[in-house]
């Protein structure tokens, strides 16, 4: 007999039976409502099985010689690709304990022999319904599951784009170039991923929020932008009267960010860091820094870490009004802070990592179209040099 037999497009049932008659009776049963593919042996089976159009349903034998249809059922169920097949075994073997096997193996039905046509055809039926029910569930749990990451993707990218921009805005008006951004983005995120494992970071520092680190981590000027421009943009030293007004922008970036939320009538998870950020970056270890006058551990950690990679960055880069220091002098400058200005623990980290800071300098470095660009955008502003 050939191995299958075409009645158009319909649902596909796959018989398989070492017996040409019992074959010849389900097709002729089954050929009116459903395409029909047979097989002789279990080996045959899985090889039509395994082919690029797998049957919908499958009407297996239990005796035959070579695979037995329980060692066919075990094969399909432990293939992910076919284990959705529904199987029901046809056999003459009629006692429960071999029906609780067949049903075990994962078999969805079990019809004894002789085969009473309209139990045969009323099985079948049922279960391709059930299955084409199970199907859609899947293919819609499926449809969800990529729907729910598209738009997850989605808000991370606008949560991206909002913080940049927001940064961007606060880095037109002084005299940081947006690789500052990039460069204090990667100082964080190295500082962080290096302490993940320290007894005092440990529950701080979980891969999530040092994620959200990396996001956060340019808004920790943001206050700038209510700075007004005879003070942010000044090259010398302050007055003090000046100090005080530059000091207010940690205040000012978290009150911006708070404002926002409020607008929105929620808190917003991912600027909780950003907060911390613009509001302690500039405390002190031993209490010496402001807004607070915070010390020690009541500074959060995410704006330990940025004191770390502002000072660094700031040591390092040029302006357009000065030369930037060597990395060694500026290492020096950091490990001189530990205990002082600096998160004791922090600055080891720091020590351990001034080579990967050193490629993150250097791979955002800021090129002289950049500083001429920063030049020219102050120039509007202020204009002047």
């Amino acid at each position: 007999m050939v191995d299958t037999l075409d009645f158009c497009e319909k649902p596909t049932i796959l018989a398989v039976d070492d017996t040409s008659d019992n074959l010849a009776l389900i097709a002729g049963l089954l050929k009116e409502n459903y395409r029909v593919k047979v097989a002789s042996s279990g080996e045959r089976a899985l090889k039509i099985i395994q082919g690029d159009a797998p049957p919908d349903l499958i009407l297996l034998d239990i005796i035959m010689p070579g695979m037995s249809g329980h060692d066919v059922c075990q094969t399909l169920k432990a293939t992910p690709a076919t284990r959705d097949i529904p199987v029901i075994f046809l056999t003459a073997m009629s006692a429960a304990e071999d029906e609780k096997h067949g049903l075990d193996l994962g078999a969805v039905d079990y019809i004894t022999k002789p085969i009473s046509p309209p139990i045969l055809e009323a099985r079948v039926n049922t279960h391709l319904h059930i299955k084409a029910t199970a199907d859609f569930l899947r293919d819609k749990s499926a449809f969800l599951e990529t729907e729910v990451a598209k738009r997850t993707r989605e808000v991370s990218a606008i949560q991206d784009v909002t913080i940049l921009a927001m940064a961007s805005l606060a880095e037109t008006r002084d005299n940081d170039t947006g690789n500052h951004i990039r460069r204090t983005q990667f100082y964080v995120k190295a500082l962080a991923e290096h302490l993940q494992d320290h007894p005092r970071f440990r529950d701080a520092l979980t891969p999530p929020v040092i994620n959200m680190l990396f996001k956060s981590a340019p808004l920790h000027d943001i206050g700038k932008v209510g700075i007004p421009d005879r003070i942010l943009l000044k090259p010398g030293r302050f007055e003090p009267e000046e100090f005080e007004i530059m000091k207010t922008h940690t205040t000012l970036g978290k009150d911006a960010i708070e404002h926002a939320e409020k607008r929105l009538g929620m808190e917003v998870e991912f600027l909780t860091y950003a907060k911390e950020i613009a509001y302690y970056h500039q405390e002190k270890w031993d209490g010496s820094g402001y807004p607070t006058g915070a010390a020690a551990d009541t500074i959060p950690v995410s704006a330990r870490l940025m004191a770390v990679a502002d000072v660094y960055d700031a040591l390092i880069s040029r302006r357009i009004y000065k030369d930037g220091m060597p990395h060694a002098q500026a290492v020096g400058i950091i490990r001189e802070g530990r205990g002082t200005h600096f998160d004791p623990d922090i600055v080891d980290a720091f020590s351990a990592l001034t080579d990967q800071f050193r490629l993150i300098a250097e791979r955002f470095a800021d090129s002289h179209d950049d500083l001429d660009k920063k030049a020219a955008e102050l120039r509007k502003i202020t204009g002047t040099v």
